[in-house]
C-alpha cells in the first residue's frame, strides 16, 4: 500500500510539474492509472484531495488557478519548486533551530521538525544540531483558535476564506469575506491581516474573535498583496498604542488593570472610583467599550462620544 501511494503521489507530481496548463481534475483522472481505478467520483476526488495535502507537505508549490468557464485546475510551476544551493552557517542554523523550537508545542510542530530536515538534507552543517539546547531560552507561541490552522493553509496557497468574526462592539458575529495574507502572534493573541472585500480594504482580524468554520471560497485575489504586511504596527493603532494625545477618564476601584498599566496620572476620586490619564490613539473607543460600565469617559467629547456610539449599538444588537 505505501508504495502504491508513492507511485501515485510521483506520478501526480510528474503531471503537475510537466504541464505548461493547468490541469482540471478531470484531466489528472484520465492520465493517472490510479486514479482511474479509484471506483466512483466521491472515492477519487478524496484521494486526490489528500494526495495534494500530502505534496504540498512535502514542499510542492501546487497553484490552483480557476478559468474563464470557472472550471479550477492544478499545476506546479518549475520557477516555484527550484531552490538555489542552501549554505548556512553555524549562526543561522542555530537561529532556525530556535525559530523550531517555538512550534514544538502548536500545530506546526510536525512542520518545524520536517523543514529542519530538509534542509539538512539540502546541506546543514553536519557539526550543528539546531535542537541542541545553546542557551536557557526555551520559546514557545500557543496557538488554542481552532481557525489557525485553516487560515494559515489558507495564507500560504492564497486562498479566499469566509468566516464569521464579532467585533468587539457588536453584541453578533457577521460573515467576512477576506484574503488572506499573513499571520501574526502578538502580545499572547494571533492577528490574521488581508483584505476584506466586503469593506473593499486592508483589514486585521483577531482570531479568539472567529467564531464557526474558516470556509474556502473561490481561488485567485482580486487585490494586490503587499511587499510588507505590518499586522502588529496595525494592531497597535488600533488599540490606541500609537497616540500624540491624552484621554480622561473615570474607573472604577478594583477594575480595569490593562487601562491602569497604560496610564501616565492616576487620581483617587473616592466613592469608589479613580481618574485615569491614558494615551488616546485611534481604536480607543473600541478598547474602552470592552470595559462596559467601569468606564466613563470625562474627555475628550469626541472619544465619549464615539464609545457612547459603540455601546448604543451593542444595546440595540
Amino acid at each position: 500500500m505505501a508504495i502504491a501511494k508513492a507511485e501515485r503521489l510521483m506520478n501526480l507530481a510528474l503531471c503537475l510539474l510537466g504541464t505548461r496548463r493547468p490541469l482540471s481534475k478531470r484531466e489528472l483522472r484520465e492520465s493517472i492509472e490510479a486514479y482511474l481505478e479509484a471506483g466512483n467520483d466521491d472515492s477519487f476526488n478524496r484521494m486526490f484531495e489528500r494526495d495534494k495535502d500530502d505534496l504540498r507537505e512535502l514542499g510542492l508549490v501546487i497553484a490552483t488557478v480557476e478559468n474563464m468557464d470557472g472550471e479550477v485546475g492544478y499545476l506546479a510551476r518549475r520557477d516555484s519548486n527550484r531552490l538555489p544551493p542552501i549554505t548556512l552557517d553555524a549562526e543561522e542554523a542555530a537561529a532556525l533551530g530556535l525559530a523550531a523550537k517555538v512550534w514544538q508545542q502548536a500545530r506546526l510542530a510536525g512542520a518545524a521538525s520536517g523543514a529542519l530536515q530538509k534542509l539538512r538534507a539540502a546541506g546543514l552543517p553536519e557539526d550543528v544540531d539546531p535542537y541542541e539546547a545553546h542557551s536557557a531560552l526555551e520559546p514557545r507561541i500557543p496557538v488554542h483558535e481552532a481557525a489557525f490552522e485553516p487560515l494559515m493553509l489558507a495564507c500560504r496557497d492564497r486562498r479566499p476564506v469566509v468566516f464569521e468574526y464579532r467585533k468587539a462592539s457588536a453584541a453578533r458575529p457577521e460573515p467576512r469575506h477576506v484574503e488572506p495574507w499573513a499571520l501574526e502572534c502578538w502580545r499572547g493573541h494571533w492577528y490574521l491581516a488581508g483584505f476584506d472585500r466586503g469593506r473593499g480594504a486592508e483589514r486585521v482580524f483577531r482570531l479568539s474573535r472567529i467564531t464557526g468554520k474558516v470556509r474556502s471560497r473561490g481561488t485567485g485575489f482580486t487585490a494586490p498583496v503587499p511587499d510588507v504586511v505590518t499586522v502588529r504596527e496595525t494592531v497597535a493603532g488600533w488599540a490606541g498604542e500609537i497616540a500624540d494625545r491624552s484621554a480622561l477618564i473615570r474607573l472604577r476601584s478594583g477594575a480595569g488593570y490593562p487601562l491602569r498599566a497604560k496610564a501616565v496620572k492616576v487620581r483617587e476620586l473616592g466613592d469608589g472610583w479613580d481618574e485615569l490619564e491614558i494615551p488616546y490613539g485611534h481604536g480607543l473607543d473600541a478598547w474602552l467599550v470592552e470595559f462596559g460600565p467601569d468606564v466613563v469617559v470625562l474627555e475628550p467629547a469626541e472619544l465619549r462620544a464615539d464609545v457612547v456610539d459603540r455601546l448604543r449599538a451593542v444595546a440595540k444588537g
